[in-house]
């Protein structure tokens, strides 16, 4: 407390009155001070007599708190900016999957689920400028300008904030609650959770069932503000200087920059100074008034951590409309946490998720918190279903979840002296109905411990005339087994997934990890669930065709009705060429597998991005032209010829409807039935 406040031993002896060998007895442990002395003690550091009483740190006030950038080294590198902001597309609906996805990596052991709440404030006139007093911009405004640089990726990006905060005079805030989570515990700068969020990049220190694995899911906090800046307010579930509310700090991540003739390595943080490192923020202990003031103010006590993107956007450039952002982050909660958010007989959930939006602290969208089973009927009937121990063995009914097992073979660790066979996991499939409203049926989710969806994938050669279905996979401790077998596995499929968390694959974690194999046993693993998935089908169907009676009885009680074609199967893309013109966009020739029927086919082709960060974004066509067995509507859908199996065409995809550059994504075409009637 003397180093924080910037005192000697000899001068805190002088304001108490006592000889310089009492102090020293006092800062060293040797001996205690009498209550008076201790009410002087804490009159002459400025601080209320119970943090003296408990030595715990001190409260700061507004005055002591500043921006401190970390100076430029001396061997003259330079860096563009936080390479770890670049592993992602700066979206709302990355965001929103990496930061629930450390909550969840968080929770405090017990039954009681994590709740997240994603905050919108829109500040404009007042609001905005009191919250731009709080937070010092006129200090840091002078550095973000010096570090737009426009021939840099990071500084166009600096210079578009500016330019749009100058024109609007609008400012777009996204608070991140987490509750029942650990908060951001640790020391200021040696290993720990504040120091490893707050100071440190591509640093997990992740393990066991936890999500995350390569320490870069925070750096979609940073990329999804357009200036680079997130502060942070925690309450700690274990105490860090004899305190655990308001526990704030703040990070501007900014490339290389010189401002009046001196240079920056980029990077800032707010915080007060340290006197024991020359030029260093450490957090600090805020007040109620300090965290209402920069909208950091917690709801209640309960541990976890806020975090504060300010000038939050959307880099896909899909919206910029605050009701528009509020409806893709609840799109986004519900597409990758549903499966979380259900509880059952045999376990809670994992999670609840809500999203409100404010405009100068007045409501537009009031606090909705997410109902999976709204927005994923079929498949949280599914989890539902396991979690309740109400799963089935047959398929009889619409609302039924059928629960089989899919062989996942281990691997061994190259760590593991043992000479034992690694063995085999028995992951759990889940099988069910599609709602008669789902537009995307006959896919499988990918799921491990927190149950968040790793990957959803359309199983293409099915039975034909199958009723279409959602099948989930649960993997690893989502078994709920709590065998070895369970937790090898886990282990397995996380070291597997890449930095995205969006499949189960070949990685360099994996080959460094695992003895020759894993990787195209994980493969094999895949394969097996999808071919389950078939068998499934098929039995369902043998089932239907045998309750019908042999064929001769089923031919003298036809009635005469009028023959009915049956659609048999979904037209499928079998192949696409092509690649990116001289315009930047991308020219593709698709070739559509068509199941045979009387009836012509009329189909949508809908192009759509695919990048390392985010799912799949369609896109639009500039032109569509028909090559082969098929000709083009009015309303621009495809129609095939009556009886055709294969068509062609062509596709030119229009570049201003690009969310990202063509060359940094690839391309997929998925077809569907249209709702036209041709004349």
């Amino acid at each position: 407390m003397l180093a924080q406040r910037g005192m000697s031993q000899k001068k805190l002896a002088e304001l108490t009155g006592v000889t310089g060998a009492a102090v020293n007895g006092w800062v060293n442990g040797r001996s205690e001070p009498r209550y008076e002395k201790i009410a002087a003690i804490a009159e002459a550091l400025g601080v209320d007599v119970e943090d003296a009483v408990s030595r715990r740190a001190p409260m700061a006030t507004s005055s002591d708190v500043k921006w401190i950038f970390r100076a430029a080294p001396e061997d003259g590198g330079r860096e563009g900016g936080n390479a770890a902001t670049f592993a992602f597309s700066p979206s709302l609906e990355v965001l929103a999957r990496e930061a629930t996805q450390n909550s969840l990596d968080e929770q405090l052991p017990g039954t009681q689920p994590v709740v997240a709440r994603y905050v919108l404030h829109e500040l404009t006139g007042q609001h905005l400028q009191d919250f731009m007093l709080a937070l010092g911009w006129e200090s840091i405004e002078r550095h973000i300008t010096a570090a737009a640089d426009v021939r840099q990726k990071v500084g166009r990006v600096l210079r578009d904030g500016l330019q749009e905060l100058k024109r609007t005079q609008r400012l777009i805030l996204l608070r991140v609650d987490d509750y029942n989570a650990t908060g951001l515990t640790g020391p200021e700068y040696d290993d720990g959770r504040f120091a490893r969020v707050v100071r440190r990049t591509l640093d997990s220190g992740k393990a066991g069932t936890q999500g995350g694995s390569y320490g870069l899911g925070k750096a979609a906090l940073w990329a999804t503000s357009r200036f680079g800046l997130v502060l942070v307010n925690s309450t700690l579930s274990v105490p860090e200087g004899g305190r655990t509310e308001r526990r704030m700090a703040g990070r501007l991540e900014l490339p290389w920059h010189m401002l009046d003739g001196v240079e920056y390595a980029g990077p800032g943080w707010f915080g007060t100074i340290d006197p024991e490192r020359q030029n260093t923020a450490q957090s600090w202990w805020g007040d109620r008034q300090a965290a209402e003031s920069l909208y950091l103010e917690r709801q209640n006590s309960t541990p976890g951590t806020t975090f504060l993107v300010v000038g939050a956007f959307d880099g896909s450039g899909e919206t910029e409309d605050l009701e528009d952002m509020h409806d893709r982050l609840v799109s986004s909660l519900a597409r990758n946490f549903w499966a979380s958010m259900i509880g059952g007989k045999q376990e809670g959930a994992k999670l609840r998720a809500s999203v409100a939006a404010f405009r100068n602290g007045d409501p537009v969208k009031p606090e909705e918190f997410i109902d999976p089973h709204v927005y994923e009927p079929a498949r949280s009937r599914a989890v539902q279903a396991f979690l309740d121990g109400e799963t089935v063995e047959e398929l009889t009914d619409r609302n039924h979840v059928l629960q089989t097992t899919v062989p996942l073979e281990l691997r061994r660790r190259k760590d593991d002296l043992s000479t034992n066979a690694p063995g085999m996991h028995e992951a759990v499939l889940l099988v069910t109905p599609a709602d008669e409203a789902d537009d995307q049926p006959d896919c499988i989710a990918y799921m491990r411990a927190t149950r968040m969806v790793v990957k959803y994938k359309r199983i293409g050669d099915l039975p034909l005339g199958h009723r279409p279905f959602q099948a989930v996979l649960l993997a690893g401790a989502a078994t709920r087994s709590g065998t070895p077998d369970a937790e090898a596995a886990e282990q397995l499929l996380r070291t597997a997934e890449p930095p995205d968390h969006n499949d189960w694959e070949g990685t360099e974690d994996l080959t460094a990890t695992y003895e020759r194999g894993a990787r195209q046993k994980i493969i094999d693993f895949k394969r097996l669930a999808e071919q389950k998935v078939r068998e499934v089908l098929r039995g369902q169907e043998d089932d239907a065709a045998q309750d019908e009676g042999p064929e001769a009885l089923r031919e003298l009680l036809r009635l005469d009705r009028p023959k009915v074609t049956r659609t048999q199967g979904f037209p499928t893309v079998k192949a696409i060429a092509g690649g990116i013109d001289d315009q930047g966009a991308w020219d593709v020739t698709v070739t559509v597998k068509l199941p045979k029927r009387e009836e012509a086919w009329v189909l949508s082709a809908v192009p759509k991005f695919l990048t390392r960060s985010s799912g799949p974004v369609s896109v639009e066509w500039s032109k569509l032209i028909p090559i082969d067995g098929c000709d083009l509507t009015p309303r621009g859908n495809l129609t095939f010829r009556d009886g055709a199996v294969q068509g062609k065409f062509r596709g030119i995809t229009d570049v201003s409807s690009h969310p990202v550059s063509a060359a940094m994504s690839q391309v997929m075409v998925d077809v569907r039935r249209a709702k036209e009637e041709l004349t």
